[in-house]
């Protein structure tokens, strides 16, 4: 599957190439004009150079609530770029687990995963509350201090880019302990900028 480029072999000389091999008595046209939909955004991306946003999903396309989880991959052998595979997979288990305990908490017809936020991008769970919506962005990293640093940007753009829909309140998962020094730092922002931000640790 596409995935980030390795920086080590990013140099002069390197060509990448995504795409399938197939017999020219086997081609399927209507699947190569879907996969040219779906890198459209990239090619005009690089083409204005760096202008547009590389967005692979209508930027237009409204937030809407639907229950239920979206079963992926918790595991695979791979012979290449297993750093980042293994960071998916994880990911993938971490999103099980946390609508698993979200579920027993809020019931299944008010948690849903991968849901768009109205901003072009994807929300890892929501919840559906009397009060709103709950967002919450799963991060893998070691600690909470990291976690919290991935997940700041992506939930704050979820929640308040223009037309996207405004989340109540904003959570980072992850599997380690909170510690005292993350505690206090979510605590200022909470109070300093009325930051609806809290972390939440995931058991698998």
């Amino acid at each position: 599957m596409p995935g980030p480029i390795p920086p080590e072999i990013v140099k002069q000389g390197v060509f990448f190439f995504l795409g399938k091999l197939r017999r020219s008595s086997e081609l399927d046209y209507e699947l190569i004009l879907d996969d040219f939909d779906r890198l459209l955004p990239l090619y005009r991306y690089v083409e204005s150079g760096g202008e547009e946003q590389p967005v692979s999903m209508a930027t237009d396309a409204m937030f809407a609530f639907h229950p239920g989880c979206t079963v992926k991959a918790q595991a695979t052998v791979a012979n290449h770029a297993i750093t980042q595979l293994d960071v998916i997979l994880r990911h993938n288990v971490l999103q099980k687990a946390l609508y698993d305990q979200l579920v027993s908490e809020f019931g299944e017809k008010n948690v849903g995963t991968e849901l768009a936020s109205g901003a072009g991008t994807s929300v890892d769970v929501v919840v559906h509350r009397p009060d709103g919506y709950w967002f919450y962005e799963i991060k893998t990293a070691h600690s909470p201090r990291a976690c919290i640093r991935e997940a700041i940007g992506q939930l704050l753009e979820y929640a308040f880019w223009p037309r996207a829909q405004e989340a109540c309140r904003l959570f980072v998962p992850g599997e380690s302990v909170l510690d005292k020094d993350g505690k206090e730092y979510l605590q200022r922002l909470r109070k300093r900028f009325s930051l609806p931000i809290d972390y939440l640790q995931v058991v698998v």
